[in-house]
């Protein structure tokens, strides 16, 4: 089946008792077996029954079913947010003693999350600049464990070359580990430009409307000890997997999700060609601008498709404080990819917590607001930017 088909199309596995064409909710924390044999098999792996809801549950299964039909996945895990999956396929590779290479432009949690969290375990954390191969090449030793990199970096919007970051990974064999949450994974294919791990929050497109939080790690099966650390170890000791209400949610919205997506994307294009030409707004970075240093590189590697969040940057901290306030249509929120589209000043907010210096190095900058596209007409949402501006100049 093509992949429209299989967005609304996933094998239930058993027949349901009432003829459902939708994979029903199992509000159940446990599940009872026939004997204690098929028990003991479903625990140690021998059949795919399911346990116990921290672990397995057929409605979160079912929903992993599907990515995994449509990413080409070896293994799909659900989790209950993005950074849960992007953190438990971290522990799942790493350990006191190794390093990770990655850059400093990314999300603020996750830059926390491996300077923080992990380093309080004995992780290091190298950030370089994933644009120079060669200082990539320098940082990677026997130790480390993987490189890391967002696709497009939030809100850096920074794109490096996956396909030579690949190169240099297989020959060091590690994994390239990618979060691709700022582009459906339906749009694209990541193994293709040689990610051998993609992570992701399934709050953003997957959901529609931000109904839900969840994430994936989506394993093209090149890293085994993936599979086994987080199936047999993280699972069981870290609690993090996704529940059965949340995966019945994100697998209907799978099925819209492109078609959500097209709407978002393309307004977001239009709107930053507008806004490009819009007095008050010094400079407007997104990708799919073709004056942008990355349009080509980003066009070539997704395929024509360049996302739905742009950023804009105006005079000062003050005047975005003063434009967000005064928007009447956008909202003034978190998130990303929503229906309804958002505004956030990120200096102060998501990178709120970490020093000037480190924003200054993050190339995290205090006049810059970032833009979640949403489904509303671009000319309504490009007269709510104008009418904000018009308050400031």
């Amino acid at each position: 089946m093509e992949k429209e088909t299989k967005k609304v199309h996933t094998n239930i596995g058993k027949e349901d008792s009432f003829g459902g064409l939708n994979m029903p909710i199992y509000h159940s924390a446990a599940f009872g077996f026939p004997s204690a044999k098929a028990m003991a098999d479903a625990f140690v792996g021998r059949s795919d029954a399911p346990t116990y809801s921290r672990v397995a549950n057929p409605t979160v299964s079912f929903f992993e079913e599907r990515v995994k039909q449509l990413s080409g996945a070896k293994n799909v895990f659900a989790f209950n947010s993005g950074m849960a999956a992007i953190s438990n396929a971290m522990i799942a590779l790493t350990a006191s003693g190794k390093n990770i290479v990655t850059s400093a432009h990314l999300f603020g949690n996750t830059v926390s999350l491996l300077k923080n969290t992990l380093g309080r375990f004995g992780v290091e954390t190298r950030f370089v600049d994933l644009l120079d191969p060669e200082a990539v090449t320098s940082a990677i030793d026997e130790n480390t464990a993987f490189v890391f990199l967002e696709i497009i970096t939030n809100p850096q919007m920074e794109v490096a070359d996956i396909r030579s970051l690949s190169a240099i990974t297989r020959e060091k064999k590690i994994p390239l580990i990618a979060d691709t949450t700022i582009i459906p994974f339906t749009q694209f294919s990541a193994s293709e430009l040689g990610v051998d791990i993609e992570v992701l929050s399934s709050t953003k497109y997957i959901s529609g409307s931000a109904s839900s939080l969840g994430g994936l790690v989506i394993d093209y099966g090149n890293f085994p000890q993936l599979y086994r650390s987080l199936k047999f170890e993280l699972l069981y000791n870290l609690g993090s997997y996704m529940t059965p209400q949340v995966a019945f949610m994100q697998t209907l919205g799978l099925e819209t999700v492109d078609l959500r997506y097209k709407v978002q994307a393309d307004n977001a294009l239009e709107l930053a060609k507008r806004l490009k030409e819009t007095p008050g707004i010094q400079d407007v970075n997104y990708v799919g601008l073709e004056d942008n240093p990355f349009h080509e590189l980003a066009k070539a590697q997704f395929g024509g498709t360049f996302g739905a969040m742009l950023t804009i940057d105006l005079e000062d901290k003050q005047k975005c404080y003063e434009f967000i306030d005064h928007l009447q249509l956008i909202s003034r929120a978190t998130n990303l990819f929503d229906s309804k589209s958002l505004a956030i000043h990120p200096a102060s907010t998501i990178f709120g917590a970490f020093a000037g210096s480190q924003r200054r190095a993050m190339n995290v900058r205090d006049n810059t607001i970032r833009l979640s596209i949403g489904m509303e007409s671009v000319n309504d949402l490009y007269e709510d930017i104008v009418q904000a501006l018009g308050n400031n100049i």
